[in-house]
């Protein structure tokens, strides 16, 4: 029988999310494409379905029709993004570190 690979929501309703899954996400929202979102606010489409709005914060219309889209804050995201890879890096130097004070202890 052959084990099927769990899908991200699956993994996020059994509490199975790590690091990478949380690097990986926010790397899609700093460097995500808004096109989507553009043609949402032009109203060229209708249908909501297969349109990725991950980046899209907040949509308002007005009486008039005019539309405000507010995107996510993509330095903060970037900001989170910088920290977490800051955070990998110190973690592989300290390993590293400690190996090479077990060999000089050796």
């Amino acid at each position: 029988m052959q084990s099927r690979k769990k899908t991200l929501k699956e993994r996020i309703k059994a509490g199975e999310v790590g690091r990478r899954d949380v690097v990986r996400r926010l790397a899609e929202l700093a460097f995500g494409r808004v096109n989507d979102c553009v043609k949402l606010a032009l109203g060229e489409t209708e249908a909501l379905d297969g349109l990725d709005l991950s980046l899209l914060s907040e949509v308002k219309r007005n009486e008039k029709g005019l539309v405000e889209v507010k995107l996510i804050d993509r330095l903060q995201v970037l900001r989170q993004l910088a920290e977490a890879a800051q955070e990998e890096r110190d973690g592989v130097e300290g390993l590293l570190q400690s190996l090479g004070a077990g060999k000089e202890e050796a």
